[in-house]
């Protein structure tokens, strides 16, 4: 896990947001245990209260639960919602994209071709 101390994105977010990453992605799968908030925050030289933010965000969202006593533990998803998940994140990289194009003065035919070799690569 990576934390950019001067990032304008504060650090629980950070945390919540690769947390994310990983489960959407399978990477930590349901039924795992994420890191212990002490452990995490020790690792990461962060405070507790940090650490804790972060699982809390990520338990309003609903992809872990507080299991009393053993930690936080990564719930089942809905792939339908974790499509929809990923949808959302392809359209604001998508977007930023776009903008980026705009100010190099790409036009949407070049923009466009660049996509279509990106995706034949990958």
């Amino acid at each position: 896990m990576k934390i950019t101390q001067n990032s304008d994105e504060p650090i629980y977010k950070q945390i919540a947001s690769q947390f994310k990453e990983e489960i959407m992605n399978g990477k930590i799968a349901e039924g795992e245990y994420l890191p212990s908030i002490r452990g995490l925050a020790r690792d990461l030289k962060i405070s507790v209260i940090t650490t804790m933010k972060a699982y809390e965000q990520l338990t309003e969202e609903g992809l872990v639960s507080a299991v009393q006593g053993k930690g936080y533990i990564v719930n089942p998803q809905d792939r339908e919602m974790v499509r929809e998940q990923h949808l959302r994140l392809l359209e604001q990289h998508l977007q930023n994209a776009m903008e980026s194009a705009k100010l190099a003065g790409v036009s949407r035919e070049e923009l466009i071709k660049m996509i279509n070799v990106l995706y034949e690569i990958n």
